[in-house]
């Protein structure tokens, strides 16, 4: 991996919780940056991971979704499940509809990503249910440098 600048006037978000998130929160307060978690209360969630320097925790998805997408200028996604399937389409459909301003997406993994890609590109575009435009809406790669680059290409 190349080696990254922290900048101070930026933050990452996270779900705040372990695994890659947690790698992510770690990586930015290590830096010297602002390491955000948005936690949700579920049964078997394990809280808030120790890297985050601002954490919240939200009862429902709608509001943490909305948190996301208010203060994120861009999104790298790794693989999930349903949460993260339906985070992804939240912020696709937003960007789709125009409710808020064009966000770089990078998808991260292709050979997770690739299948559904594929679903989207061919049976979804070609029954008219979405615009040619839309799958362009996402940069799948394997490659984490290009996918910070993607995800931070609009910041200031």
């Amino acid at each position: 991996m190349g080696e990254r600048v922290a900048r101070r006037d930026v933050a990452v978000i996270t779900g705040g919780g372990p695994g890659v998130m947690e790698a992510a929160n770690k990586g930015a307060a290590l830096a010297g940056g602002k390491s955000v978690g948005l936690g949700i209360e579920l049964p078997h969630e394990q809280g808030i991971n120790e890297w985050v320097n601002l954490g919240m925790t939200f009862r429902y998805f709608f509001v943490r979704k909305t948190m996301f997408m208010k203060y994120s200028q861009g999104i790298i996604v790794c693989p999930g499940g349903f949460g993260t399937l339906d985070e992804t389409f939240e912020a696709l459909t937003l960007v789709q509809t125009h409710k808020v301003a064009r966000i770089p997406i990078a998808l991260y993994d292709t050979a997770y990503w690739q299948g559904l890609l594929d679903w989207i590109n061919g049976t979804v575009r070609d029954r008219g249910l979405i615009s040619p435009l839309d799958p362009s809406r996402v940069t799948i790669t394997d490659d984490v440098d290009e996918a910070v680059a993607v995800a931070t290409s609009q910041i200031g």
